[in-house]
């Protein structure tokens, strides 16, 4: 888990995994949302696009592309901050995998919360054709080495095996 100390401007990370979107998930998210535009879920108006197939919802793209990047930029239980420049320049299909690959583009201590700091990256969605579905700026505060609480309880029994 990185801690605000880890992160460098022009630092690059790239998903360990990626992500096949079934109809599942769009189905569900879309729901979820609340989200009545048939082009999600119904394959006849779909069919009458110029995609001629449901598009997968991209709130949802959204959400998964910055879930993607969690593991490297804000399990060390960062607080998003707000996100800008949101943009989504290719449609995401059932089917499609998607990665992510997150670039520094700040880094600064907090000014009002002592030991955090201040993180601003960049964050793009790759789909299997290499087109970026999606990519956005966010900024997150995240503690630092000397505000680190490890949660890990720890056990003082012997091992067994």
């Amino acid at each position: 888990m990185r801690r605000y100390e880890d992160f460098t401007v022009g630092d690059v990370y790239r998903s360990a995994v990626g992500r096949t979107v079934t109809e599942t998930d769009n189905l569900l998210f879309t729901m979820l949302a609340l989200n009545t535009n048939e082009l999600h879920f119904n394959e006849e108006a779909a069919k009458a696009t110029e995609w001629g197939k449901p598009l997968v919802n991209s709130t949802f793209t959204l959400a998964l592309v910055l879930g993607l990047s969690v593991a490297d930029t804000t399990q060390a239980g960062a607080v998003n901050l707000g996100w800008t420049e949101i943009r989504l320049p290719h449609p995401v299909f059932v089917g499609d995998t998607i990665w992510s690959e997150t670039e520094v583009t700040s880094a600064r201590e907090s000014k009002s919360r002592p030991q955090h700091g201040i993180v601003g990256v960049r964050t793009r969605g790759v789909n299997q054709r290499r087109e970026v579905v999606c990519e956005f700026a966010r900024t997150f505060l995240v503690s630092s080495n000397a505000g680190a609480v490890d949660v890990y309880p720890g056990t003082d029994e012997p091992w067994g095996v």
